[in-house]
C-alpha cells in the first residue's frame, strides 16, 4: 500500500470515518498483515467501527509482531473489555500499564470488573 493511501485511511480512522478507512483497507488486508503498522491500522479501524471480532483477531496479530508495544496491547484490551470479556482484558490491559503509566485507569476499572 503506498504511503499516501496508509495515511488517508489513517486520518479516515482518526477522524471517526472508519468504514471508509476500511473500504481502502480490506482489498489489502493481507499486503497490511505483513507489517505491524498495517495490522495496527487494520484492528484500530475495526475497534472504532465496532467490528469487535475481527479487530480482536487484528490486535491478536498486532501483539503477536510486536508484544512490546504498549497501544496494541491497550487496545486489545478494550477489545476485549468492549465484548464483556472483562478477565481476558485484564492481562493486557496490565502489561500495556506497564509499559505506558496512562493506561493505568483503564486496567484499575477492568480490575474491579474482574474481582
Amino acid at each position: 500500500m503506498d504511503t499516501l493511501t496508509y495515511r488517508m485511511a489513517e486520518d479516515w480512522v482518526d477522524g471517526g470515518r472508519p468504514l471508509e478507512a476500511l473500504g481502502m483497507l480490506e482489498p489489502r488486508a493481507e499486503e497490511l498483515r505483513a507489517s505491524f503498522s498495517g495490522t495496527l491500522l487494520l484492528g484500530r479501524a475495526y475497534y472504532r467501527s465496532a467490528q469487535l471480532r475481527k479487530a480482536e483477531e487484528e490486535l491478536r496479530r498486532a501483539v503477536e509482531l510486536a508484544p512490546a508495544d504498549s497501544y496494541a496491547r491497550y487496545l486489545l484490551g478494550r477489545t476485549l473489555q468492549r465484548q464483556s470479556r472483562h478477565a481476558d482484558a485484564l492481562p493486557h490491559l496490565r502489561l500495556a500499564a506497564a509499559l505506558d503509566p496512562g493506561y493505568a485507569g483503564d486496567r484499575d476499572t477492568c480490575a474491579a470488573r474482574v474481582g
